[in-house]
């Protein structure tokens, strides 16, 4: 079975017809549980996200900062595993229709075997990954089997990527460019800084797939700042925060939709 990147690029190119960016949102499998996070993903849907990241819960999640640490840790302990991670995928992509990538770490991929990952994400529904620390040199494996299953390879850069590097990780990757708005980790930020705009813009002189931009976004008004020159905006802590904060679970999905749709508003106001 083939994977969803032909959803993913034509998700991308619908909200550019539309002179929008596309708001893609970022929440942890098994978080709170594994039913939970179906239905968060389902709940950022209804609000309006355009296209949704699974996290695969890691021990040592170096771009994450300490809201989505927490998240993978309850997670963790809940006793999360890479099976949970694609019954997330295949249940929220049949409830919702939207493309939906996993974000893992290389290790565990490597550990589960890259042919098994690639085919069961593939089935599940999966439109690809982003893979934050899988040099794009080390990465021929892994393209070769998400190109044979028809997933995304979607790489990250930063503001210390020179253009040589950008231009070497643009055209190894697919469905789109994560661009970090800013050196650190995950996390919201008063201002998403003016690093990112110089980023996408010498990362879209290397490249015509999409450039989206993820890393201290957490409100509307932020999301149209970005949206003013990202194709994507990537929102993921805020989403988190909000389910963490919750009392109980049903108050966090409807935190969460609240969320998704007061950033779909912003990223229309370009």
């Amino acid at each position: 079975m083939s994977g969803n990147i032909e959803l993913l690029n034509t998700t991308l190119a619908a909200a550019k017809a539309e002179n929008r960016a596309a708001l893609i949102a970022y929440l942890p499998a098994g978080f709170p549980t594994v039913d939970g996070a179906i239905e968060a993903v389902k709940a950022v849907a209804a609000g309006g996200a355009d296209v949704v990241e699974v996290g695969l819960p890691h021990s040592d999640p170096v771009l994450d900062g300490p809201v989505i640490q927490t998240a993978d840790d309850i997670a963790l302990r809940g006793g999360v595993r890479i099976a949970d991670v694609m019954r997330t995928v295949r249940e929220a992509h049949e409830a919702t229709g939207i493309p939906i990538l996993v974000m893992t770490y290389w290790n565990p991929i490597d550990r589960y075997g890259v042919e098994r990952f690639t085919a069961e994400l593939a089935e599940a529904g999966g439109a690809g990954c982003i893979l934050p620390d899988l040099p794009v040199q080390e990465s021929a494996l892994w393209r070769g089997h998400a190109d044979k299953h028809g997933l995304a390879t979607v790489f990250v850069v930063a503001p210390s990527s020179k253009d040589e590097r950008l231009a070497t990780i643009t055209a190894a990757g697919s469905g789109f460019v994560y661009a970090a708005s800013l050196m650190g980790v995950t996390g919201t930020r008063v201002s998403v800084g003016e690093q990112a705009q110089d980023l996408v813009r010498r990362t879209r002189a290397t490249t015509d797939i999409p450039v989206c931009v993820g890393l201290g976004v957490s409100n509307a008004d932020q999301a149209a700042e970005v949206a003013g020159f990202a194709d994507g905006v990537i929102v993921g802590s805020a989403f988190v925060k909000r389910m963490l904060d919750a009392p109980d679970e049903a108050a966090g999905l409807a935190a969460v939709r609240s969320l998704a749709a007061d950033l779909a508003e912003g990223v229309r106001k370009r």
